[in-house]
């Protein structure tokens, strides 16, 4: 039987009530025990009052939520208790971009994994954040080495990527990698439709033409 005082304790962030149910039963399949999810979350607001309740050891943390985002999590989350101790976040996101990734470290996450991740590595991964470590998916690792040592600069990113909302921005990573207007539907839970409306919204806003120019443009801004 493991004890109870020997786990890591998770609140999962996410504003998909399916992702976060797999996350769960993945962590309690592969978690062997060890890690114990004690509340699940699905936007800023309540996310900050979970966190605060339940004093996580981690938080599993989307980048894109209702309410502001992963980074207003971190800015409204509770400081160390008395005893110094404060939960670490770990992001999980479909988004492996650049600007994503930087921001959210810069916002205070100890790691960022993508939702590609198994149910092991996560586990491992959830329980090195826990230890204090700094986890990242491998090639997301340079994008954080290359941005602190000013070899991106995110100042242009920025500017482009703040024309588009958080899900255009998740439509326009995923159909710039290939993947058709179905698959994105899936990954994201929305219909087919709505990726439409987005694509069409993405392409005006960045005033380009078609799929070809908008991969060209992700892959220039190192978004891909």
């Amino acid at each position: 039987m493991t004890d109870p005082s020997s786990q890591t304790r998770v609140v999962i962030v996410d504003d998909h009530a399916m992702f976060r149910r797999g996350v769960r039963a993945e962590l309690e399949a592969a978690g062997d025990g060890v890690v114990e999810v004690v509340a699940e979350a699905a936007d800023v607001d309540e996310a900050v009052t979970l966190i605060a309740t339940h004093r996580p050891d981690v938080v599993l943390l989307d980048v894109h939520l209702p309410g502001g985002g992963g980074a207003e999590v971190m800015r409204r989350g509770p400081a160390s208790d008395a005893a110094g101790a404060a939960p670490r976040y770990l992001a999980l996101s479909v988004s492996d971009a650049a600007e994503d990734v930087i921001g959210t470290i810069r916002g205070g996450a100890r790691g960022y994994v993508t939702k590609t991740i198994t149910g092991p590595e996560l586990v491992s991964a959830i329980g090195r954040v826990a230890d204090g470590d700094a986890v990242f998916s491998p090639r997301l690792a340079g994008f954080v080495l290359d941005a602190f040592a000013g070899s991106i600069e995110m100042a242009a990113v920025d500017e482009d990527l703040d024309r588009l909302t958080e899900r255009e921005r998740e439509v326009m990573q995923l159909i710039a990698r290939g993947y058709a207007y179905k698959e994105v539907a899936k990954e994201l839970f929305i219909s087919i439709k709505t990726v439409e409306t987005h694509m069409s919204s993405v392409l005006r806003k960045l005033q380009l033409s078609s799929r070809h120019e908008l991969t060209r443009w992700a892959s220039d801004r190192r978004l891909l």
